[in-house]
């Protein structure tokens, strides 16, 4: 019975940690005015009928603070890299010269910095509530190992660590929104 108390804590941390994880690679993606190859992780293109990530098919990186450079490792790639930056919808005008394709990071107008940070606020969030919901699950399912025997003080103690990591947690996701909206927010 304590083994499976403690396989659900194991779980809960490991999910919360995952949660986590998803915030960040989330809040790499918002643009804080500055050219980062993140900005363009979940872009996948159609390489020969297969899905493949961007950076499966061509370099991406940075020529300076505001451009992303896109070097495809297969010339007729660009062209499906071009689409496939519009298609995502995030924001830039690719330029495709034949050979890589530039993207010009904008800087970011006021209004554009409160909107981000705003959407910065709601990832953050949504980690939380996910974060909630993972100890409210994990919670439950130590209450009915109780009904089924486990000890009323060893469930307790589960419940108590439990809460302490969700605080954790919490506090964490808290640290990586003030980090991210003081990047958006700092001209």
């Amino acid at each position: 019975m304590n083994e499976e108390a403690e396989m659900y804590l194991d779980d809960a941390k490991e999910r919360m940690g995952e949660s986590l994880k998803h915030l960040e690679s989330e809040l790499a993606k918002i643009s804080a005015g500055k050219a980062n190859p993140n900005m363009l992780r979940g872009i996948s293109v159609d390489y020969y009928g297969t899905q493949t990530p961007l950076t499966q098919v061509a370099n991406v990186g940075t020529s300076d603070a505001r451009t992303i450079v896109i070097q495809p490792w297969e010339k007729p790639m660009i062209d499906i890299i071009e689409k496939e930056i519009m298609k995502a919808n995030l924001g830039f005008n690719p330029v495709n010269n034949g050979e890589i394709i530039r993207i010009n990071v904008p800087e970011l107008t006021q209004e554009r910095r409160l909107q981000l940070a705003k959407q910065v606020k709601n990832e953050g969030e949504n980690a939380k509530i996910v974060i909630r919901n993972i100890r409210r699950e994990t919670i439950s399912e130590v209450k009915k190992l109780e009904k089924d025997g486990l000890s009323e003080d060893y469930s307790k103690t589960i419940q108590d660590e439990i809460q302490k990591i969700t605080d954790s947690e919490t506090k964490n996701v808290d640290k990586f929104v003030e980090v991210k909206d003081t990047e958006i927010t700092s001209i």
